[in-house]
């Protein structure tokens, strides 16, 4: 892996941890010279991880519309910043040009950016793995939700199985190089089956 793009909050939250292992992905990408694309702002965790990486010589470009540039929470520092017109083409040019996933503790925008990655996959759109860095146990919630959608059978098994997730910086990125993708002929025959069997 060259690049990988992370989501995380641009608030700090409450407890010390979430900036902890913020920084502390941040030096491991660097340590394995693995460039970082994020969502650009200069707040949050999302300002922590850039700093961090930048202050221990890594690489970050940041990709934000032009409206959150206009509020001025743009990252000024970054060796790259990509203006896009819409929130939509933000996490299109993070799909295009990242090898892999990571989400740290946020909120909506990266829950909603989690579901994204999470459909291309799905539909073979991408073949690019995600990871939740579950520190804190952050997001359990989320995961149980997983879970429930799987024992109702509206997530198929496979695709909750591919997501991976690790509380431990260095066995998520060990993780994220041994991703494969799920076979999507299988489980669009899978559903098709059930279908017609109902």
């Amino acid at each position: 892996m060259k690049t990988i793009c992370v989501f995380c909050g641009s608030s700090m939250g409450f407890n010390p941890m979430y900036r902890q292992v913020a920084e502390d992905f941040g030096k491991l990408l660097v340590d394995q010279k693995i460039r970082l694309v994020y969502g650009g702002a200069s707040v949050g965790l999302m300002n922590v991880l850039a700093n961090v990486m930048i202050e221990q010589g890594g690489h970050v470009t940041g990709i934000m519309p032009q409206h959150l540039i206009d509020i001025e929470v743009a990252h000024t520092g970054l060796h790259e910043m990509i203006v896009v017109n819409t929130m939509s083409d933000r996490k299109t040019r993070m799909l295009e040009m990242s090898d892999a996933f990571v989400a740290l503790p946020g909120g909506f925008g990266t829950l909603d950016e989690i579901s994204e990655v999470l459909t291309m996959t799905q539909l073979r759109l991408s073949e690019k793995p995600l990871a939740l860095l579950n520190v804190g146990g952050y997001f359990d919630h989320l995961l149980r939700f997983m879970d429930h959608g799987v024992a109702e059978g509206f997530i198929r098994e496979e695709h909750w199985n591919s997501i991976i997730v690790s509380a431990d910086v260095n066995t998520l990125l060990t993780k994220l190089g041994n991703f494969e993708a799920v076979d999507m002929a299988k489980w669009i025959k899978a559903i098709k089956t059930e279908s017609n069997d109902k």
